[in-house]
């Protein structure tokens, strides 16, 4: 063989790929992320609907009608 290191590095994945679908394979926890803007977020969602609101058009009286 020419490269055995080249052997060594396919033999390695090979292994690390094939043992990683046992059952019994070491697993790494996946922690959520904390949401570090959320308060801000909520603010500012609470702030743009209270503007929206006021700078809403109102709706013109109704006027009546004759049938």
């Amino acid at each position: 063989m020419e490269l055995p290191t080249g052997y060594l590095t396919a033999l390695d994945a090979m292994n690390r790929h094939v043992n990683s679908a046992r059952p019994n394979a070491p697993v790494q926890v996946e922690h959520p992320r904390r949401a570090l803007l959320a308060p801000t977020r909520q603010a500012t969602a609470l702030a743009l609907r209270r503007l929206a609101d006021r700078i809403q058009p109102r709706p013109l009286p109704s006027t009546p009608r004759c049938s």
